[in-house]
């Protein structure tokens, strides 16, 4: 029998995007992902993207969730091979849990509590902070901060809480990423307007009130329900784990 060629690079890509599993529209219809806003709050460009109004509520077509859903895949998929790295945001109660597991989960950045200004145009000051951060982690953590008082340690323990709070999932960034992954396209309007003016890719979810033009890769779907939110965030970053 002869002995098989080892895959290329390129071939083991594209291997790995076949093998990304992709939420049915039955899946989505599941996790509540087809429920939009009431129609009085719609956003116009979201037309091609839902498939009825019920009730006075827009309901989105599932097959085009799915279909935008996978290019969103896709594409982070790809960007990781070429070892780029992803920052997942998520400020609104019912994602903050999500986004933090599952870009944990990937091995990629997050925030979650609140954007951070400045976070993408004016990376150097912030990348200082996250370095702070880490410093000081290291020194409570190897017990580098016996020799100072009681009150400077604490001190330093609260501030280490602070910055942990705000920034803790950009522990390790040192360069702008690659792509940026929104929750809620619409809730995170600052963190979409910093990626734009720094030309940097973005994978959002985007409700019947949000305008899809502004992202790169929209995700048309519930923004609101957890279990719509979980199953999104949670294919895309299958996409990123390595």
């Amino acid at each position: 029998m002869a002995e098989k060629k080892p895959k290329t690079k390129k071939q083991e890509a594209k291997s790995a995007i076949v093998r990304l599993t992709i939420p049915s529209p039955e899946q989505l219809l599941e996790a509540g992902v087809h429920f939009g806003h009431l129609k009085r709050r719609w956003y116009p460009k979201m037309a091609p993207f839902i498939y009825t109004e019920k009730e006075g509520v827009h309901v989105f077509d599932l097959y085009k969730t799915r279909d935008q859903l996978s290019a969103a895949a896709k594409f982070l998929r790809e960007v990781v091979s070429k070892g780029g790295r992803v920052l997942f945001v998520g400020t609104k109660k019912q994602a903050q849990e999500i986004v933090a597991r599952e870009a944990s989960r990937a091995g990629a950045f997050y925030l979650n509590k609140r954007w951070v200004g400045g976070l993408l145009t004016n990376f150097g000051s912030v990348k200082k902070n996250i370095e702070k951060m880490e410093d000081l982690s290291k020194k409570i953590r190897e017990k580098e901060l016996s020799q100072y008082t009681k009150k400077e340690q604490l001190l330093a323990a609260r501030d280490l809480a602070k910055l942990e709070s705000d920034i803790g999932g950009l522990d390790g960034m040192r360069e702008l990423p690659q792509a940026l992954v929104l929750a809620s396209a619409k809730s995170e309007e600052i963190a979409a307007a910093e990626a734009r003016q720094r030309g940097i890719p973005i994978v959002g979810i985007v409700d019947t009130n949000a305008d899809p033009s502004k992202v790169n890769y929209p995700i048309p779907g519930n923004d609101d329900a957890s279990a719509a939110i979980s199953i999104i965030i949670e294919t895309l970053a299958n996409a990123v784990k390595k």
